[in-house]
């Protein structure tokens, strides 16, 4: 009889039990509060922009900052990872749906609760502000969800998120301090540095170029190269603020130009760097160079409201 010998391999590790439901933090992960600061920013600039005083206005104000950063923009971050599951497996497994601890259905709830949450929050705004979220949350759904998905196409997808994340809340800023629509120069600039932040939407898209490429996703680092889309990123953040310059020096708030102007000229001594290697510097130009630039539209802002 052959002598026994004991094994050496270890005891199989029991399975974790499957989770019901995510936890209070993997709920404010899968949000990504870090994301709430861009529209809360431009939501400001909008009411600086607007030259109302804050008196009575507190509430609105609150409301409104609420409304632009944790509730629709919260809701957007929903709405993208619960559609872009498959492409987080690729690209980030270790996000809050693709590792599971947001389990089942719970990233599609979460992003319908939240939506519900933030039109009945716009409602309380007032008439214009209900309409304006009501357009953010479209605008939401559309980016991710099919069949529109709007991300799936590089031009279309970074323009709609700087037309939301920086125009649709600077609009919301100023209308909740007005209670009715901005003036035309407002609109001019908030669109203006909408059109710019698409070069700011287009870097975020250098992260995940392997994971799009595989699923189909037409990102222009995937369409153009990595090196041409950081070019044309930094071509479209520079002239919008260069008509962004003209106009206020036009309308006669010279101080705001020169502002604007030296916020963009430090961009721009910035951008080689990004240009060499982008893939390696774009965390790191959007640290400073999208400092600089958002600086720049408070700056915008703070002469359109009279202050400077």
């Amino acid at each position: 009889m052959e002598n026994s010998v004991p094994s050496t391999r270890p005891a199989p590790v029991p399975a974790a039990p499957l989770k019901s439901r995510p936890s209070p933090r993997d709920v404010l992960e899968l949000l990504k509060p870090i994301t709430w600061f861009p529209p809360m920013w431009a939501f400001m600039c909008g009411a600086v922009s607007s030259g109302a005083g804050l008196e009575g206005r507190w509430w609105f104000v609150a409301g409104g900052v609420l409304l632009a950063g944790p509730l629709v923009c919260g809701t957007s971050q929903a709405v993208n990872d619960w559609f872009d599951r498959h492409v987080d497996a690729i690209n980030e497994p270790h996000r809050p749906i693709p590792s599971g601890r947001i389990p089942g259905r719970w990233g599609l709830y979460i992003a319908i609760i939240a939506s519900l949450i933030s039109a009945s929050v716009a409602w309380l705004l007032g008439p214009l502000v209900f309409i304006a979220g009501l357009v953010g949350l479209a605008f939401a759904w559309a980016y991710s969800a099919p069949p529109l998905r709007f991300k799936a196409n590089g031009w279309l997808g970074p323009l709609v998120c700087g037309l939301t994340y920086e125009g649709l809340s600077w609009f919301t800023g100023a209308t909740v301090m007005l209670g009715a629509m901005p003036a035309t120069e407002v609109i001019a600039v908030l669109v203006l540095y909408s059109l710019g932040a698409h070069g700011i939407m287009v870097l975020n898209d250098f992260k995940a170029v392997e994971g799009d490429r595989q699923t189909g996703l037409t990102s222009l680092p995937v369409t153009m190269g990595v090196a041409g889309a950081a070019r044309f990123a930094c071509i479209t953040m520079a002239a919008a603020q260069i008509v962004v310059i003209a106009l206020l020096a036009l309308w006669g708030f010279a101080l705001s130009a020169v502002i604007v102007a030296g916020v963009l000229v430090a961009q721009i001594a910035a951008m080689p760097r990004l240009i060499r290697d982008p893939a390696k510097y774009a965390p790191w130009y959007n640290g400073v160079g999208v400092t600089l630039y958002v600086l720049g539209m408070l700056a915008a802002a703070l002469g359109l409201g009279g202050y400077i």
